[in-house]
């Protein structure tokens, strides 16, 4: 059965002329997304489809920045193209929270570095290690990658840490992994492999502050549970 089209909407309902009169913060999160699809299909308008994207994932954002290509493509309608240009918009909000983040100048809690690794690993399917590095006074020199992973863990090399921190002459740095279960607890492996960094910092002079564990919209902090 052929659907009502958008264009036959009243102005006052469709979507681009929404945002073109009262601002993206009147819309909501299908009508932005049906803007990003432009169009629809013979059997649902381009609201609908958005609808069924936001449903695929529980209507929650997080999980549809988390959703590859494949997985929203696979919803009938969609297609590769509409797949390709929400994931396209997903990321430039995610480079936009990092750039943000990045302006930070220093670190002073555990709540600073959050800021500053959140862009980067919440919305991850697989578990990634990163470390930002900082200089005497605590001020940020560089967030860099360490490691990619799968579901359930990554493999660190002390090595590459202390080679990234020696190479800019870092003072110190700050751990940062993510729990794509959303279970922020460490495990075992992850206190040992933060003692054993502790440890060879204090060989090497460079302090290791803080290991934040990113899990959904929770963290970890060492440093403030004095487990470090």
């Amino acid at each position: 059965m052929k659907t009502s089209k958008i264009k036959e909407w009243s102005p006052a309902d469709r979507p681009r002329e929404k945002l073109l009169q009262s601002g993206p913060s009147a819309l909501g999160e299908a009508e932005l997304l049906a803007i990003l699809l432009r169009n629809g299909t013979r059997e649902h308008t381009a609201i609908d489809l958005a609808r069924l994207l936001l449903a695929s994932c529980n209507h929650d954002l997080q999980e549809l920045a988390r959703a590859g290509q494949s997985q929203l493509s696979g919803i009938k309608g969609v297609g590769q193209v509409k797949a390709l240009t929400v994931v396209a918009a997903l990321e430039l909000g995610r480079r936009c929270r990092l750039a943000e983040a990045k302006q930070k100048e220093r670190i002073g809690c555990s709540l600073d570095a959050v800021h500053l690794l959140d862009p980067v690993l919440r919305d991850l399917p697989h578990e990634e290690f990163w470390i930002i590095l900082l200089n005497r006074a605590n001020a940020v020199m560089d967030l860099r990658p360490i490691s990619k992973g799968g579901i359930s863990g990554t493999v660190v090399d002390p090595k590459m840490i202390f080679h990234e921190a020696l190479h800019i002459r870092a003072s110190g740095i700050i751990l940062g992994h993510n729990h794509p279960s959303a279970n922020p607890k460490p495990s075992e492996s992850d206190v040992q492999l933060t003692k054993k960094l502790k440890e060879g910092g204090k060989l090497l002079e460079i302090s290791v502050l803080d290991h934040i564990i990113i899990a959904g919209s929770s963290f970890y902090s060492f440093a403030d549970e004095g487990t470090l």
